[in-house]
């Protein structure tokens, strides 16, 4: 497993890749594109992926570490919700002053059924949640589901990440090809949310 690229750099900041697993299939999304984030594969050849692997090589990257650390990948990272807690516990204990994002679909409390934002109270700091569009017709189109009610479990999410005091930023991507997202609506809706916005206009190589 250690062959893997769980940890790779990328604008000096450590990222942390957990599986290829999702329940979107973004049409912007980078692995529709490339193998690779600045020259480092992300793609895993099984899902077996284990925390002792991801820690072990966590700890090649010491001299890299700042002042985050970023759970994204080429899958949505709470798909591996123990084994996420874990790392996360790894990196509190030995780097206390290091904050930690999850980059996120925000479906994790659809997935397992339950809301496992409180699972999370003291290890995660951030999180950077992918609204992607201002409705459901839209979000579908965009994001191309696998599951039902997927748009109201990422505005349900974003809603609870901010209730239970975690940073708490909602995203959309624009300028991809023909897609139209209505910025307005969506600065509106994240705001109803109170939660933060961002914009992320898309390039060509994906980051």
């Amino acid at each position: 497993m250690s062959d893997y690229n769980l940890v790779y750099l990328l604008n000096d900041k450590i990222y942390i890749n957990l599986t290829n697993s999702c329940t979107n299939n973004c049409v912007f999304c980078i692995r529709n594109i490339k193998d690779d984030v600045v020259g480092t594969n992300l793609f895993l050849d099984n899902e077996n992926v284990k925390a002792e692997d991801v820690i072990a090589q966590l700890k090649t990257f010491k001299n890299n570490i700042t002042e985050e650390i970023v759970f994204c990948g080429y899958g949505e990272p709470m798909l591996k919700l123990d084994i996420l807690k874990k790392v996360a516990e790894f990196i509190k204990e030995n780097y206390p002053d290091v904050k930690i994002r999850i980059n996120t679909n925000g479906h994790a409390n659809l997935v397992y059924k339950r809301n496992v934002l409180p699972e999370l109270k003291g290890l995660i700091d951030k999180f950077s949640v992918s609204l992607n569009a201002e409705n459901e017709t839209a979000y579908n189109k965009i994001s191309l589901p696998n599951i039902q009610n997927a748009y109201n479990s990422v505005k349900e999410f974003i809603k609870e990440a901010v209730k239970q005091g975690f940073d708490t930023t909602a995203t959309i991507v624009t300028h991809y090809k023909d897609y139209n997202v209505d910025i307005k609506k969506c600065m509106e809706i994240t705001a109803e949310l109170g939660a933060k916005f961002r914009e992320r206009p898309w390039i060509e190589n994906g980051y």
